[in-house]
């Protein structure tokens, strides 16, 4: 499971969807937007149903991508925790992997419940441009969860969600940053035209 706000889904998502699916050996990889994030806001937020739009266009034509709303459809604040519940109570005796970047993994343990967490799903963690492994290392040292994680190793793609919507709202290209499904949505709906916030 890879989840995130995929405000836009970018070629940083895909990259990590297909390298975790070749060295974990996955079957599948499942983009599921988060709901309601309760630890920031995304500004400008299209709302959920355009994210949802975003990753199924993402997704198109891509046989080891799912798209699911799962949490789209939970009300109030979206927690992995719960959603990995669901997702075991779904797939009965499947092991799920909850896909990640080192640099949320270094902030896992300020997550409601981080322990049920990785309980429930191996961690497979990807270091990103500008993040040190050692901080994701560390805090799960600290969750006694090191025996819980696997390392992804990834291209050099120095992309990022942010990055993309600041490029549009100055009228730049996102050609190739994104998918071109994902840029005409963009384009028809008049996304990300404001400037971003942080």
């Amino acid at each position: 499971m890879l989840g995130g706000a995929f405000n836009p889904p970018h070629v940083g998502h895909l990259v990590l969807a297909h390298e975790a699916a070749d060295q974990l050996d996955l079957d599948r990889v499942v983009l599921m937007p988060t709901g309601e994030a309760p630890h920031k806001a995304i500004d400008p937020e299209p709302g959920a149903e355009v994210r949802l739009e975003m990753a199924r266009r993402a997704a198109a034509g891509d046989e080891l991508l799912e798209v699911s709303d799962l949490e789209l459809r939970e009300p109030g604040p979206s927690y992995t925790f719960r959603t990995l519940e669901r997702l075991s109570d779904q797939w009965p005796g499947e092991q799920i992997h909850f896909l990640m970047g080192a640099d949320v993994a270094a902030h896992l343990e300020s997550w409601k419940r981080p322990e049920r967490v990785v309980e429930l799903a191996r961690l497979g963690i990807a270091g990103r441009p500008g993040t040190t492994l050692d901080e994701a290392k560390s805090a799960l040292e600290r969750l006694d969860a090191t025996g819980r994680a696997e390392w992804i190793r990834m291209p050099e793609i120095g992309v990022s969600s942010t990055e993309v919507r600041q490029r549009i709202a100055e009228g730049r290209s996102v050609k190739y940053l994104i998918p071109d499904r994902v840029i005409e949505l963009i384009e028809s709906s008049d996304l990300y035209r404001e400037a971003v916030r942080a």
